[in-house]
């Protein structure tokens, strides 16, 4: 040591030993210790954990929880044992709010008296609520599936019931509800019909869990056609700025896995950083290569595109290069577009610390691990990585393995500072600018870490795992260890104590005894704990012991674990492959009592639009708490203040020489590692380092940078058999092809397993299929994505748009694959109809000749003559013919000669419909009676569409009465025509109800077509409430009449559906804002259909005609009309 001054680093320990004197062989105390969470959660089991060591007295120990008033008693018993430690589960009530509640610990004896009060918070356990639908897409008229699931915190079904659910559409109408939802097992299963023309767009299904709490799950309503193969576009996610090629391939695969033959367009492109100008078009946008080919066995074109022509090392451009790949379909000439980025980076490697303590504990090994990447995160392997502390006090070279990482461990018995600066280089750093111009860099890693608190020089501390913990096997924890003679003077058995956390509470919490030998108090011990979901996804380990002074030498490591569930579900087809409408059977099996949601959709659903699928990660995200750091929540600071007094410290002259003390302040301490946790502590031992009073200049003190546990965690980086079956049938004639193929809810036996025996749809595809179980005694579990393949290597399909105009022409293309491994010759032809005329767009031959892996496309122009879902039947036959294909030998397979689709394309008339009806009464006598009737045609009646039907009645009323259910009709078209459908349905429900006539078919029938039509009126409100007859898209003004019978037709029907209030009042605060001073209505906007206002045209019918309609509706009496009429 230097003289008239302490050298900038001295030993802490050494002065400490002055200041704070020890003893060799400690005295024993008794002492007891309280662990808590600091946030408890209601309806939910918790922990809270006690320790006690070396009492010399019996002693009481109670536990008091002051909470809404109440005084709940925890724990209340007498302890004689000299040593205890055990956990008590505990459980509070649902409380109306999230409220801070107060913990009193209090253990008494003849001698010892020890108290403590704490506030801890209290909050409800929030439910896991989320919604599945059977897909994320939906065609007008289709039905929507959907399931609502409920689990606590722990992946247990819950049975609640939900105030309210609902569907919002795309403008934020409810179109459809229900009230009350009960779920039985966690789980309920509901469904509605959308309209036959709905507003396209994003819709969302609405939980209500409470008054300011709800859940959404979102799906698309539009028009579409299924895609049939999907465009993978494959290049690296990343290149540096050095790299001189990019490979790029674009590849077209069918939903049933084999390749498509077409050609290919990739477009590489590398946009400007600023386009400033618009008159060069898109070369002022991007730098852009472009190559066109035709698609190779595989379905795929491959190529390595040169970079000089993106100028990688330039700026003005986007760091990034898109890429899309365009396949245009052989014989159909169907496109699908891919698309593809690969960012691009500066970095040409980087050192990252994987795994760092955030503290060190002299005389334990600092443990790390390095990673050495790339620009594009891929590992270096084979360089040499050099760790240094504080510049020069320690240095290091470590090579990189296989997976660019390098462990190392340096001894810290020789440091002394509050902090250290770690730092890992690998190549300097070019000290190059310039502005047109990007440089490589070299990054490097420093982490600053500070020292942990020890008065007697003993630590724990638990080694880290970098990888993630499987769950289903136990886990094995090294814990090093030092303990010198301040600490546990002659002990030869230490106690040592440790907890597991999980999702903010107390999981499981054991003992460990320690045998040491008297002066040799280092070395490692091995503790384990098994990973189960229970400790999913973060288990937090704290360790410690308490020493006979009373000093708490403690440690604590996260470990990532894997995202598993409680109930393990396994699905499965037997077999995994089959020909379409054939059998197969789907297995599944699970724990006992379980109930079980399955699904099955066509993989071309998911391709259109990619679902967030429901996974185990998913799930875990439902989870509000993951973890508690602190004693903050939300709006919530609960934290503590130091209650040990202070120590004062001055400097000390000694032999001549000036010692200044270093304050402990920064450095880590057992409350530290308590309060990381969320863990309140209760103890009569030492947890906190000294206070100083006083605090010294800068140069003098060092204060060493937090680094808390969530700095670790920040650094963290984490062929198809062909066959056909031998019972196959000659033909095939394939007319089932639904989007969703499963949707079913089974229970398992007592043995947990479930067989469905299913019929495979008739569409050559892929099906996806998961399942998900709940159960009350194994909580929720969730299968993997299983596929059943429905192939044949012979069958015919069809291009078809999703819908024509009748009397349009259009295309129908029919494409014929053989994946058999011979040459065919097959015949191919479209069934005549009456619903359709076709002529073939080229010359049509009697057979054509396909060979392996080949298609042929037959095409007709066709134009229809009928109405709504006509349907197409084209088939296909591997003819007995000897003629060869050129010089390859036909064959004719023995089974699935002949295939046969029967496809549905829905055809829209060309005009408006528009009916008129004339009535008259004639007086019957024994001559004949006639009448004439004048049918006029308007000028633009479209040719064909004409039709006309008389009845002659004896009784004009006798019909009507007994076939009144007739009379209901679905609503269509617009505002006018859906409201004179709509309302007629209302009157037939009420007549048929009063008069007993009402049966649950026709009144199914008649609540299906009012919430039709319905769901279709909202498509022409006004967002002041109004009505019309096109709606808000072609600018026309609400109408007065239209609306007045819209409310009144919307409140007749609320007995029978429902609807949403707010349409009721928002069309009733338009009218009254229509009212004069006089009384009157004023008239606003068109009406086409003059009937609906019954020919007149003046404001006191108005008038009366809304008077009426508010009479009807009726309203409550708080509601008024201020202006007299």
């Amino acid at each position: 040591m230097g003289k008239d001054r302490l050298p900038s680093k001295p030993n802490i320990f050494l002065l400490l030993l002055f200041i704070l004197p020890g003893n060799t062989f400690p005295t024993t105390e008794p002492q007891y210790m309280v662990l808590l969470p600091f946030l408890i959660h209601t309806d939910s089991s918790e922990k809270v954990c006690v320790q006690l060591t070396h009492l010399n007295e019996s002693v009481t120990l109670s536990a008091t929880l002051e909470y809404q008033g109440e005084n709940r008693s925890l724990i209340d018993d007498v302890v004689s044992e000299k040593d205890v430690f055990t956990c008590i589960p505990f459980s509070l009530q649902k409380s109306n709010s999230t409220s801070v509640a107060f913990l009193t610990v209090i253990v008494k004896g003849v001698t010892l008296r020890f108290r403590s009060r704490k506030s801890v918070l209290v909050k409800n356990s929030e439910s896991l609520v989320f919604v599945q639908t059977d897909k994320p897409t939906y065609k007008p008229g289709q039905t929507v599936l959907f399931r609502i699931v409920s689990l606590d915190k722990d992946f247990y079904p819950l049975n609640e019931k939900f105030p309210l659910v609902y569907v919002q559409d795309p403008q934020r109408n409810r179109v459809y509800q229900w009230q009350g939802v009960e779920l039985e097992t966690g789980l309920t299963q509901l469904s509605f019909p959308l309209t036959s023309d709905p507003i396209q767009g994003s819709y969302k299904i609405v939980v209500q869990k409470s008054f300011s709490y709800h859940v959404e799950h979102s799906f698309s309503v539009k028009e579409y056609v299924l895609p049939k193969y999907e465009v993978l576009v494959k290049l690296p996610k990343m290149i540096t700025i050095k790299e001189k090629e990019l490979p790029v391939s674009v590849c077209g695969l069918y939903t049933y896995g084999k390749p498509v033959p077409g050609l290919v367009n990739v477009q590489v492109c590398r946009k400007f950083s600023h386009s400033t100008s618009n008159c060069y078009g898109k070369e002022a946008e991007a730098v852009c290569e472009e190559f066109t080919r035709q698609a190779d066995a595989h379905g795929c074109v491959s190529g390595v595109v040169r970079t000089e022509i993106f100028q990688l090392q330039r700026r003005g451009y986007e760091m990034s290069i898109e890429v899309q790949g365009k396949i245009t379909e052989d014989g159909t000439g169907t496109e699908m577009t891919g698309t593809g980025s690969c960012g691009i980076t500066p970095i040409m490697s980087k050192i990252s610390f994987d795994l760092l303590d955030s503290q060190y504990r002299p005389g334990i090994p600092l443990f790390g691990r390095v990673k050495l990447v790339d620009g594009t995160d891929a590992p270096i392997a084979n360089e040499t990585i050099t760790v240094s502390v504080d510049g020069d006090k320690y240095k290091g070279n470590y090579t990189t393995d296989e997976q660019g990482q390098s462990w190392f461990s340096i001894d810290t018995t020789t440091f002394t500072q509050a902090s250290l600066e770690i730092r890992a280089d690998h190549k300097p750093e070019l000290n190059c600018y310039d502005n047109n111009w990007i440089t490589p860099s070299y990054e490097h890693a420093m982490r600053r870490i500070s020292r942990f608190y020890s008065p007697s020089k003993s630590f724990l501390k638990i080694e880290p795992k970098p990888e993630t913990l499987s769950c289903g096997s136990p886990t094995e924890i090294h814990v090093h260890y030092i303990f010198t003679p301040e600490a546990i003077g002659e002990q030869k058995k230490i106690v040592i104590y440790y907890l597991v956390m999980a999702k903010g509470g107390i999981v499981l919490a054991d003992t460990y005894d320690l045998t040491v030998n008297p002066g040799d108090g280092y070395g490692t011990f091995q503790l384990t704990f098994p990973i189960e979901a229970s400790v999913a996804p973060l288990a937090r380990m704290l360790v410690y012991t308490t020493s006979p002074s009373g000093e708490v030498i403690a440690s604590s490591a996260d470990f990532q674990v894997e995202h598993c569930l409680p109930n393990k579900v396994r699905l499965s087809f037997v077999p995994k492959e089959g020909l379409p409408a054939s059998n197969t059977r789907l297995q599944l099996h699970t724990s006992s009592r379980s109930l079980c949601a399955l699904r099955a959709v066509d993989k071309s659903v998911l391709l259109m639009k990619p679902e967030d699928e429901l996974s185990p990660s998913s799930v875990y995200d439902l989870l509000p708490l993951k973890e508690i750091r602190g004693y903050s929540f939300k709006d919530y600071y609960l934290e503590e203040d130091n209650v040990n007094p202070c120590v004062s410290l001055d400097n000390m002259l000694l032999n001549g020489f000036v010692y200044v003390p270093i304050s402990p302040d920064g450095e880590g301490d057992a409350y530290d590692i308590f309060k990381e946790l969320g863990l309140k502590v209760f103890t009569s031992s030492k947890i906190h380092k000294p206070e100083i009073c006083q605090h010294y200049p800068g140069h003098m003190m060092e204060r060493s940078y937090t680094v808390t546990a969530m700095n670790l965690l920040e650094d963290l980086d984490y062929e198809i058999t062909e066959h056909i079956n031998a019972d196959s049938p000659v033909e095939t004639v394939r007319k089932y092809f639904p989007e969703t193929w499963i949707w079913d809810i089974v229970s398992v036996n007592s043995d947990g397993n479930a067989d469905l025996d299913v019929t495979i749809p008739d569409t050559i595809t892929e099906w996806k299929a998961n399942a998900f179980c709940t159960s009350a005694d194994s909580g929720f579990g969730l299968s993997p994505t299983v596929s059943l393949r429905a192939f044949q290597p012979f069958f015919v399909e069809l291009t078809l748009p999703y819908s024509v105009v009748r009397g349009e022409s259009f295309t129908l293309k029919a494409t014929v694959f053989n994946y058999l491994a011979a040459c065919i010759r097959v015949s191919v032809s479209l069934a005549e109809s009456t619903h359709f005329v076709t002529t073939p767009v080229e010359k049509q031959e009697e057979s054509y000749c396909i060979c392996m892996n080949e298609r042929k496309t037959v095409t007709w122009a066709v134009t229809p003559r009928s109405l709504g879902q006509v349907e197409f039947s084209v088939g296909t036959e591997a003819l007995q013919n000897q003629q060869p294909c050129g010089n390859a030998i036909v064959e004719t397979p023995e089974k699935g000669r002949k295939d046969t689709v029967i496809r549905q394309l829905l055809v829209e008339p060309e005009g408006t419909e528009v009916e008129t009806t004339y009535n008259s009464v004639l007086c019957a006598s024994e001559n004949s009676v006639s009448e004439p009737i004048s049918l006029v045609l308007p000028e633009t009646v479209v040719d064909g569409s004409v039709r006309a039907c008389f009845s002659v009645l004896g009784d004009i009323m006798g019909t009507a009465m007994q076939n009144l259910h007739q009379l209901l009709q679905m609503p269509f078209g617009c505002g006018e025509q859906n409201m004179v459908l709509f309302a007629p349905n209302i009157y037939v429900l009420d007549y048929l109800n009063k008069t007993g006539q009402l049966s649950e078919e026709v009144k199914s029938k008649a609540i299906g077509y009012l919430v039709s039509g319905y769901q279709r009126q909202l498509k022409y409100k006004h967002w002041d409430g109004s009505y019309s007859t096109f709606g808000p898209r072609y600018g026309q003004a609400g109408n007065t009449w239209l609306t007045a019978f819209v409310l009144k037709s919307f409140a007749q029907a609320r007995p029978h559906i429902f609807i949403d209030e707010k349409h009721i009042q928002d069309a009733l605060v338009w009218l009254t804002q229509k009212q004069k001073e006089n009384g009157c209505f004023r008239s606003s906007g068109t009406l086409l259909n003059n009937a609906m206002k019954g020919g007149v045209n003046d404001e006191v019918t108005l008038t009366a005609y809304i008077t009426v309609a508010l009479l009807e509706i009726p309203l409550p009496v708080t509601v008024c009309v201020c202006t007299p009429i």
